[in-house]
């Protein structure tokens, strides 16, 4: 897996792109907690690639 690009939520973009591995433990049709979090709240800055 390459790492985030600049700019992109280092979180956001493992959850996109390994996708299946970072989800496998959420049943069918489950939202992910984390991913549903910064959809509301936006992305921290700590987790921001620079």
């Amino acid at each position: 897996m390459r790492p985030a690009p600049r700019g992109e939520c280092r979180q956001c973009w493992l959850h996109a792109y390994d996708s299946r591995r970072v989800h496998a433990h959420l049943a069918p049709r489950e939202d992910c907690p984390e991913c549903v979090d910064h959809m509301i709240n936006g992305h921290p800055d700590h987790l921001i690639a620079k």
